[in-house]
């Protein structure tokens, strides 16, 4: 058996509580209506009987022989001109002068006299000739004393056949109340199915049950900004990759430090790499309904592998250039041996073993932290393969500190392929003690003075997706160091970690 969708039982809620509440105002309607219907028929009779006992026609008719002769008229008169249905003028020991029936002239009124024989006017309810009526009695005073009674009312089946003309009327006003509660409820129920799908409770149950589960299972960073650039879903991975607030969701991007993020939304690019205080992120952007669902990888580990793959492919170069030149003076020297110029090819060999021993030991003697020596004999022979120069300081002096060597590859690395890209002429002064570590990468380029060269996406090339020194600033970060940009100088100051205890 199918279940009812959620947009079938809100329609027969809805429908149940509009025809309550519709039938719910007509009852109280109905009765205030009688209410007032009686209330107003008292008023009326009191009215009508307090005029009649006050009109001096009626107490010099009293003198009379027969008053009824003269006040019978007068009473059918009355009566028909304000619409009561009966007038009643009578003696105080309750015998009828007037009647609506002729034949009831004579007789004794049915009804209380009591408080009209005290001097004071009342209403009651009473059951007459005429049947239940809403009734006044009043007394004639005349000469100081009470002469004769009024009674006027109007019959409870009058005032039911004005409630009946009413019922009519409120009847349609519920018909047509509900009509248009069943007409708005069904549009509201069509929306709902549309926005449902047609699927039950317990099916959208299931289904928030399986969206939370997953959106809080996956390690990515899953993101949902509005058109607007708020945000209005995060996950937890996104929460700790982005250090956001507790309040994040409902916040502009721009309010919570992810300006950069706010860029990528709206540029429509499917993925960038962005740096987010010590993490390496990649950001991917896919457009939905409901707005741009972002999704946040954390790459950091992953960079800094690609670091050490750079870095070993650019030793890998180095050899390759230093190898392709070692290969090119070889083969000039074995020429020249086969020519018999045999003191040229000595004297040319032996220049080429001092030029080269002479780096490794400036550099080696200099630099004792082996894995950055590597690096700035790769770089020498990459920056000659290139047509430039790498120089080291002759004051350079930096033993092995206990500083992470990865770190240093990616700081002296970036810096040095900067420096090349810019100039041909680059010089590397590296120094350090007990108080920390001095690096200082020269070249004779135009300089830099973009404040924006440490953050992703700066770059000289114009293409917008540098990345080098954004991964300087981190590490320098990381490390607790400061970075300064003089012209086209750059100089990091790195603190030596203290001894482990």
């Amino acid at each position: 058996m199918r279940r009812w969708s959620l947009a079938g039982q809100m329609l027969v809620l809805q429908l149940l509580v509009v025809a309550v509440t519709a039938t719910g105002g007509a009852v109280l309607a109905l009765v205030q209506a009688h209410e007032l219907l009686t209330e107003e028929a008292g008023a009326t009779a009191r009215a009508v009987a307090v005029s009649v006992a006050a009109s001096p026609d009626v107490a010099d008719a009293l003198d009379d022989r027969d008053p009824s002769a003269r006040l019978q008229p007068y009473a059918e008169g009355v009566r028909l001109a304000t619409g009561v249905d009966f007038i009643t003028i009578m003696r105080t020991d309750g015998t009828r002068y007037t009647h609506p029936n002729p034949a009831e002239i004579g007789r004794r009124f049915l009804g209380h006299t009591g408080r009209a024989l005290a001097g004071e006017t009342f209403t009651e309810t009473y059951t007459g000739t005429l049947g239940p009526s809403k009734r006044s009695v009043t007394p004639v005073v005349a000469d100081g004393r009470v002469r004769a009674l009024v009674s006027a009312g109007i019959t409870i089946d009058r005032i039911s056949a004005r409630l009946r003309d009413q019922l009519a009327w409120g009847g349609l006003i519920v018909a047509l109340a509900l009509a248009l509660g069943a007409a708005g409820t069904w549009l509201v129920t069509v929306r709902l199915r549309r926005q449902t799908h047609g699927l039950g409770p317990v099916e959208l149950g299931r289904i928030h049950d399986h969206h939370d589960a997953v959106l809080h299972a996956v390690r990515e960073g899953l993101l949902l900004v509005g058109g607007d650039g708020r945000l209005t879903l995060c996950n937890d991975a996104a929460r700790q990759l982005l250090a956001l607030p507790a309040d994040a969701e409902g916040r502009h991007v721009s309010e919570l430090g992810l300006a950069p993020l706010g860029e990528v939304v709206l540029s429509g690019e499917e993925e960038q790499v962005h740096l987010v205080g010590d993490r390496v992120l990649a950001v991917s952007t896919a457009p939905s309904r409901l707005g741009t669902v972002v999704t946040v990888r954390d790459h950091t580990e992953l960079q800094a592998l690609t670091g050490q793959l750079d870095a070993e492919r650019g030793f890998a170069e180095s050899l390759r250039s230093a190898a392709h030149e070692a290969a090119n003076r070889l083969h000039t020297v074995i020429t020249l041996v086969e020519l018999g110029r045999t003191e040229q090819a000595v004297a040319l060999g032996t220049a080429e073993l001092r030029a080269a021993q002479e780096l490794t030991d400036r550099v080696v003697g200099s630099v004792r932290e082996p894995v950055l020596a590597a690096l700035l004999l790769g770089k020498s022979a990459e920056a000659a393969e290139r047509g430039g120069e790498l120089l080291i300081s002759e004051d350079s002096e930096l033993d092995d500190l206990g500083l992470d060597p990865r770190e240093l590859v990616t700081i002296v690395g970036n810096l040095i392929d900067n420096a090349i890209d810019a100039a041909g002429r680059v010089e590397v002064h590296l120094s350090g003690d007990e108080h920390g570590v001095v690096i200082r990468v020269a070249d004779d380029g135009p300089g830099l003075t973009d404040p924006a060269a440490f953050e992703k996406g700066w770059t000289t090339k114009g293409d917008g997706h540098g990345l080098g020194l954004a991964l300087v600033g981190q590490a320098v970060r990381r490390l607790g160091g400061t970075i300064e940009v003089t012209g086209s100088v750059f100089t990091v100051r790195l603190p030596v970690p203290e001894p482990a205890r």
